[in-house]
């Protein structure tokens, strides 16, 4: 099997912490050169430091954020005039929790501009290269409400949805270029936003942290929540030569947990 990404360039967001900096390990283990974008400056040189090295490789750190667009996108063009993008991972945190009924509307055009917003100015920024290598991989980290709406979560479950049919779209249109675009959603796991969704579900139900986190593991057959090196094994692939005929699919990494097929 083919998983080698020696002298590609991969472009991971949210790489500070969880998925997106397990997802930066996993593509500088398989050989990429990693840049680690995040809006922490500190904590993404510490990132950088503990990437996997071997040869020449080089990792670099980005510091943006993601709801300045315009400052985000003209720090990617640069990065891109020194050294073209091979591999996208658009990552970025959850919009806060509550109900899709009692949410304003900034909640939404916040997170719609977070998400798909920024996926698309980066994208934009990157595909060129893309094009003139004949080569690209694009994975978005969604989430399983892509299919099975999260109770308590309604602008994630709407921005989600949003950001799906975007990935398909452009999975038709990118794939002659050479070019995969697919989503991977993570279930349960332990980062940071699980954390937060404890807390809000705990203050909510006036549960324990203890009952909610046992009330959410009785829904997931493999009985535990995922590592965040899970997940971004499954995006490292993605991003491979190995899967090169796989495009357009809404991967779910969640134990087992969603009813749908």
């Amino acid at each position: 099997m083919d998983l080698n990404l020696s002298g590609r360039h991969a472009l991971v967001c949210g790489a500070s912490e969880g998925i997106g900096r397990a997802a930066a390990h996993e593509l500088a283990l398989l050989g990429a050169d990693v840049t680690a974008l995040a809006r922490r400056p500190e904590a993404l040189e510490a990132v950088v430091a503990a990437l996997p090295r071997a040869g020449v490789q080089r990792h670099r750190a980005l510091a943006a954020d993601v709801s300045r667009r315009d400052e985000l996108r003209a720090r990617v063009d640069a990065l891109v005039a020194e050294a073209p993008v091979h591999v996208l991972v658009n990552n970025t945190g959850g919009p806060p929790g509550g109900p899709a009924f009692g949410a304003d509307a900034d909640a939404f055009l916040d997170a719609f501009g977070k998400h798909l917003l920024a996926n698309q100015a980066l994208t934009q920024a990157v595909v060129p290269g893309m094009r003139a290598a004949r080569w690209g991989r694009i994975v978005n980290v969604v989430s399983t409400s892509v299919y099975e709406p999260i109770a308590g979560l309604g602008v994630s479950n709407t921005i989600r949805g949003a950001v799906a049919s975007w990935a398909k779209t452009l999975s038709r249109e990118l794939g002659a270029d050479g070019i995969t675009v697919n989503n991977v959603l993570p279930g349960y796991t332990e980062t940071a936003r699980i954390e937060q969704i404890l807390r809000d579900r705990t203050a909510a139900t006036g549960r324990t942290r203890g009952e909610v986190v046992a009330a959410m593991l009785a829904s997931v057959p493999a009985g535990r929540f995922a590592q965040a090196e899970e997940t971004g094994g499954v995006i490292a692939f993605l991003c491979s030569p190995a899967a090169g005929y796989v495009n357009g699919v809404s991967l779910a990494v969640d134990g087992g947990r969603m009813h749908s097929i």
